[in-house]
């Protein structure tokens, strides 16, 4: 009995503090500045030295380039660059080792989908993912 009156008058005690939940989808949250989010990238920046793929532990990044059509110019172009987010673990090795901030990362972290084929994201995807860039990677 004297535990039920303690738990009773701890649950009275809480009822009066403030609420520390959201209505998350009708009020953002707020994010720290250093969260990392999904990635944003920029295709024309990329000169498909694939580090980033060569670094990732989970091997998600997929990056292939073709030379270029001018023969004037050296270099690759880019061809595909596809992320498979069902095994990114949103470390942020890709985007400290690009040497021309091709990828940066964002503060947007939803990404929930009804299958898992939806969770593979390819060039166009990244390439239009604007929303909610850090403030150190905007351009």
């Amino acid at each position: 009995m004297k535990g039920l009156a303690k738990g009773l008058s701890y649950t009275l005690k809480n009822l009066a503090k403030d609420k520390v939940t959201y209505d998350y989808p009708n009020d953002a949250l707020q994010l720290p500045d250093r969260f990392r989010g999904i990635q944003k990238f920029y295709p024309e920046k990329c000169i498909v030295c694939n580090q980033c793929a060569n670094i990732c532990p989970t091997d998600c990044i997929t990056l292939t380039g073709k030379k270029h059509p001018d023969p004037a110019k050296k270099g690759k172009i880019i061809d595909t660059y596809d992320i498979n987010f069902e095994i990114c673990i949103l470390c942020d090795l890709c985007t400290e080792v690009c040497p021309t901030e091709a990828i940066v990362m964002t503060n947007n972290f939803e990404l929930a989908e009804y299958s898992r084929d939806e969770l593979f994201k390819d060039l166009q995807w990244l390439d239009e993912n604007d929303q909610a860039i850090r403030k150190e990677n905007k351009v």
